[in-house]
């Protein structure tokens, strides 16, 4: 269940105790027959926020400023419960605006989303905190997940990573400062390009989305765009190698500390360790899986949890 942050934890607490309605993942599909008004203009100007540390069911969150982001886990959407609500920074939520909510991400930031099950892709505006329920790394609104293709799913497996040179022009924009761009590389000109040929896929001017055609990786150039805003509704799709869901339970740099946790959790289920080399060190991994899906990831997570593993985790990979 999605769940808000936005005036200080107080007001976090008390919306986990009394359980919200427009959980995505309970959405029905009958919903998907609203019409469909979408719009990128935000309709509050929002302030630049970023936050301190904060605690939602014994998980402590830190956000930050991290323009090397990128993670794959679960996605969720929200939807008619917030419908006009206040975001964490103070715009005004609209489910058929291409915006998110995040953690730890500042805000706003923009993030490209993609979709490991069906190779959809978009951008979309950070300008919420949250999921904070079954460890969700990100929370769409509702017209983001229908153009990402898991509306009636009500989740998915993605990929998340924040597009630094947008992201600073946005936060530079809600402080009301000059943005500067950064010196120009080559890593700039090819922003995320895939290595494969990649196409727009049109999804008509009454959904409120624009196509444009794009090309393949050598052939691809950064548009200049019209305004701070980027969520533009284009939608690409590229080929994606298989994944899988997993349950991390703890990571450790001793290897007989995650041999000694692999034993203790045998009895779930397949366990694992799997390394992770970080930097110069190496980091051993304890993984239940691959689980066959999203219920069944949250059901062993929920059981970890319980059972005082707060750090664990669903990670897909």
């Amino acid at each position: 269940m999605r769940l808000r942050k936005s005036y200080g934890m107080a007001a976090c607490i008390c919306a986990l105790t009394i359980g919200l309605s427009g959980c995505a993942e309970i959405e029905l599909a009958s919903h998907a027959t609203k019409q469909i008004v979408s719009t990128n203009e935000t309709k509050s100007k929002g302030r630049f926020k970023v936050g301190s540390p904060y605690q939602v069911k014994k998980i402590w969150y830190y956000p930050a400023v991290d323009y090397g982001y990128s993670e794959t886990g679960i996605a969720s959407w929200y939807g008619p419960g917030f419908d006009g609500k206040t975001t964490a920074n103070g715009e005004i939520y609209d489910q058929y605006a291409l915006t998110a909510a995040h953690r730890t991400l500042p805000m706003p930031s923009l993030v490209r989303v993609t979709n490991l099950g069906n190779g959809r892709s978009i951008k979309l505006r950070v300008n919420d905190r949250g999921p904070f329920s079954n460890n969700r790394i990100i929370d769409v609104s509702r017209r983001s997940a229908q153009l990402l293709g898991f509306e009636v799913q009500g989740t998915a497996k993605v990929k998340v990573e924040i597009l630094e040179d947008e992201s600073r022009q946005l936060a530079a924009q809600a402080q009301g400062e000059e943005y500067i761009p950064q010196v120009a590389s080559s890593q700039n000109t090819t922003l995320a390009a895939p290595t494969d040929e990649v196409t727009a896929e049109p999804l008509g001017a009454s959904q409120g989305t624009s196509v444009e055609p794009v090309q393949s990786a050598s052939h691809t150039s950064v548009r200049a765009e019209p305004v701070a805003n980027f969520t533009d509704g284009v939608v690409t799709q590229t080929p994606l190698a298989p994944s899988g869901i997993y349950v991390q339970a703890g990571s450790f740099l001793q290897i007989h500390n995650a041999d000694r946790l692999r034993a203790r959790l045998a009895s779930l289920g397949t366990a694992q360790v799997a390394n992770a080399p970080v930097g110069s060190r190496t980091f051993y991994r304890v993984r239940l899986g691959p689980l066959s899906n999203v219920e069944e990831a949250d059901k062993l997570l929920q059981i970890l949890h319980d059972n005082g593993y707060n750090e664990a985790r669903v990670i897909v990979d």
